[in-house]
């Protein structure tokens, strides 16, 4: 299962400041919507682009370059460095869909990510269809 990916520019959200009581506006930076179905997974790739990316809804599961896993819930963020040296892949092994804003934003047509084969050592239970 691949990921289903848009180019989205967020509005501004509002909300209370810091405990300030006063109301301010925050503007998300422009990016990419990644919505990952329940049982999904991105396959092994890596970037061009540092990416920054914050989970919206879901659990994901990433699988880095050195088969250590890290697990995002809703509300945090996590970076993503450029580069074959940090090949990864997200997994979506919860009920719900995953939804991640990342940035940047890349110019239309711009890969936004490179398929590689799997590091030395993953084995299928990584994800299931993406071991190769």
């Amino acid at each position: 299962m691949r990921a289903r990916r848009t180019t989205t520019a967020r509005p501004p959200v509002t909300g209370f400041g810091m405990g300030t009581g006063r109301a301010c506006v925050t503007t998300i930076p422009a990016g990419r919507e990644i919505v990952i179905p329940p049982g999904g997974c991105t396959g092994w790739h890596y970037h061009r682009v540092r990416l920054e990316a914050v989970v919206l809804a879901g659990t994901l599961t990433r699988v880095l370059h050195d088969l250590t896993v890290e697990v995002h819930r809703p509300g945090t963020a996590f970076v993503e460095p450029a580069g074959i040296g940090h090949i990864h892949l997200g997994h979506n092994l919860g009920t719900e869909p995953v939804v991640l804003h990342v940035t940047p934003r890349l110019p239309e047509g711009t890969p936004f990510s490179i398929p590689t084969p799997a590091p030395a050592g993953a084995t299928p239970e990584v994800c299931l269809h993406h071991t190769h």
